[in-house]
């Protein structure tokens, strides 16, 4: 994963035909080959449908979400979080599958994320020590020993482009200055984002993670929420502090 190609410099599409079938079957760390039912259809406003439109990045054009994957919940958006993280952190709830990125007078820009089984084994504290565009996505060597006849043939790694299991852009999660193989990123997959899915990290729309990677320099702080956490800042500290009362004597 630690490979770098620069988006001019990538052909844009897998130099073998035959690996285009491996693809379908690739499970890493921050790949997922879950298939997920498209959501309710829904009304979609204008307003979002231009939000993930079709985005043209260098000399790769970025598909449009489609209408069935989105809803206006789902959508990129302000709303009310209540923390004492500084503004600028980002604050991840992988059961709830959302990522805050805190901002001033108690909000949070909310993105909607897919979550694997890698996503729910990280909590705490890290801070991004690595930002890629369409970064190159390499299986590691427990992948190959696990699974060769899948991996072995990739073990090189594959280049950044639209079929590459860490989308557009990629945010690497380090603690204490190791490399945590977390990673916050873009998709292929846009009908996993929202879901709980087979494997993973943590990822979200292409047109997400191009507006969060501009927005998020290295060294942000990002909180990883465990599971009995989940939710925390989504409630007022009123709301949290004050007992309820059913009437009863």
């Amino acid at each position: 994963m630690t490979d770098f190609l620069r988006p001019g410099h990538l052909s844009r599409r897998l130099p073998l035909a035959a690996l285009s079938l491996a693809l379908a079957g690739l499970l890493s760390a921050c790949a997922s080959t879950a298939t997920m039912p498209p959501n309710t259809p829904a009304a979609i406003s204008d307003e979002t449908r231009m939000m993930y439109a079709e985005v043209q990045d260098g000399d790769i054009t970025i598909p449009a979400i489609e209408d069935k994957y989105l809803t206006e919940e789902k959508k990129r958006q302000v709303v009310d979080y209540y923390t004492s993280e500084r503004p600028g952190t980002i604050i991840v709830d992988p059961a709830a599958r959302w990522l805050y990125q805190v901002q001033e007078n108690n909000k949070a820009m909310r993105y909607s994320v897919a979550v694997g089984a890698e996503g729910l084994a990280f909590s705490g504290n890290a801070n991004i020590a690595v930002k890629r565009e369409w970064p190159r996505w390499t299986p590691t060597a427990n992948m190959i020993r696990r699974d060769p006849e899948t991996y072995k043939p990739v073990a090189s790694g594959l280049p950044g482009g639209l079929e590459n299991p860490l989308g557009a852009r990629a945010l690497y999660l380090y603690k204490g200055g190791r490399d945590t193989l977390y990673r916050i990123h873009g998709t292929p997959s846009p009908w996993t984002v929202g879901h709980a899915t087979s494997s993973g990290c943590i990822r979200m729309f292409n047109q997400d993670s191009l507006y969060l990677y501009d927005t998020t320099p290295k060294g942000t702080k990002v909180v990883v929420l465990p599971k009995d956490r989940s939710g925390e800042g989504t409630l007022t500290p009123a709301a949290v502090t004050e007992p309820t009362t059913d009437g009863s004597a």
